[in-house]
C-alpha cells in the first residue's frame, strides 16, 4: 500500500531500506523504509524473531538517518525537507495477533485485559508519534489496524467456517482504532497549524472489500492465493527464486489475500486509492493527496 501511495504522488524509485548503506542519501528520491517484519508497537511483540525491530528502534534508526541528512544538507535544509515529507506509520497488527496466540514460550503473549491492551498500545503509539514529531516530522499518516479476525491465518487456527470472522478479535481492534483516532485528533489540537496528523481508516476499506468483493473485481476473499487455508500452510520460497513451497492461485488479482496474513497487490492498490482520495470517513482531517498538497 505504501508503495502504491508513493508512486501515485510521484516517487520515481522505491524507498530505500533504512539499514542499507547510504540510505540517508536516498531520502530526497524515494524516501526511506524503516519497517521490520514481525515487529509491533510493543517491545515484546515478535520476540520469537530475534532480528525484528520494534517501533522504538525504527524511530531510533530514523534519528540516525536524520543526523546523516544534517551532514549533507545542514540543519535548516533538513528541517525544510522533513517538513514537506510524508511519514506513514502502519503497525499494530502483530501486537493483536500475539495477544490471541496461545501462551507459549518465546511467543510473547500479553496477559492483560483487552481494554488494558488497547490503552497500552495507544499510549505507546502516541509517545512514538510525538518523538517523531520532535525530530522534525510534520505530515504524519497513522494507519489503523484492519479486521485481522477475517484473515486466513486467524480463521484457520480458530476453525472458522467460510464467511465467518473472529469477532472477539475484531471487536478489540475496533475499540483500539477508536481510541487511536481520538489520540490523533488530540495531537492535531495540541500541535496547531504547524503539523498535520492524519488518521487513515483501513479497517473500513477492507470491510467494504470483504462485503462487496465482486464490486472490486475479486472472486475469492476467504482463501490465500499462496498457501492453503485448511490445513494451514504458509507461502514460502525454497530452492531457486521461482520455486514456491506450496500451491499458488492462477490469478492473484482475483484474490483479496496473497498469503495467510497479507493482502494482494490488487487489494493494496484499492486501499491506497481510498487513502489518496477518500472522504473524512476514510482519512481525517485530510486524505493523503490533500496532505501532499498542503502547505505548512
Amino acid at each position: 500500500m505504501t508503495i502504491d501511495l508513493a508512486q501515485a504522488l510521484g516517487a520515481k524509485t522505491l524507498a530505500s531500506p533504512s539499514l542499507a548503506a547510504n540510505a540517508a542519501s536516498h531520502a530526497t528520491l524515494g524516501g526511506i523504509n524503516y519497517a521490520s517484519g514481525a515487529s509491533g508497537i510493543l517491545e515484546g511483540t515478535g520476540s520469537l524473531f530475534v532480528g525484528r525491530l520494534p517501533l522504538r528502534t525504527q524511530i531510533d534508526n530514523f534519528e540516525v538517518s536524520r543526523a546523516e541528512m544534517v551532514k549533507m544538507m545542514g540543519e535548516n535544509g533538513t528541517q525544510d525537507h522533513l517538513k514537506n515529507a510524508i511519514f506513514s506509520i502502519t503497525i499494530g497488527s502483530n501486537d493483536i495477533i500475539t495477544y490471541f496466540l496461545p501462551n507459549l514460550p518465546f511467543v510473547g503473549n500479553y496477559d492483560v485485559s483487552p481494554t488494558t491492551l488497547q490503552d497500552i498500545m495507544v499510549s505507546n503509539m502516541t509517545f512514538h508519534i510525538k518523538r517523531l514529531h520532535k525530530l522534525g516530522a510534520r505530515k504524519i499518516v497513522i494507519v489503523d489496524i484492519g479486521p485481522l479476525g477475517c484473515i486466513p491465518f486467524v480463521r484457520s487456527i480458530h476453525f472458522l467456517p467460510v464467511g465467518k470472522c473472529h469477532e472477539e478479535m475484531n471487536t478489540l481492534i475496533r475499540g483500539y482504532n477508536q481510541k487511536l483516532r481520538t489520540a490523533v485528533h488530540r495531537l492535531n489540537q495540541e500541535t496547531g497549524s504547524g503539523s498535520v496528523f492524519v488518521y487513515a481508516n483501513s479497517y473500513q476499506v477492507i470491510i467494504m472489500m470483504l462485503q462487496n468483493y465482486r464490486d472490486y473485481g475479486f472472486e475469492n476473499v476467504n482463501d490465500p492465493c499462496c498457501g492453503e487455508f485448511f490445513p494451514l500452510s504458509f507461502c514460502l520460497r525454497i530452492g531457486d527464486e521461482n520455486e514456491i513451497s506450496t500451491s499458488i492461485c492462477d490469478d492473484r488479482s482475483k484474490y483479496l489475500f496473497w498469503d495467510s496474513y497479507h493482502p494482494t497487490q490488487a487489494a493494496n492498490f484499492i486501499i491506497a486509492q481510498h487513502m489518496l482520495n477518500g472522504n473524512e470517513n476514510i482519512c481525517s482531517p485530510l486524505n493523503v493527496r490533500q496532505l501532499h498538497n498542503y502547505k505548512l
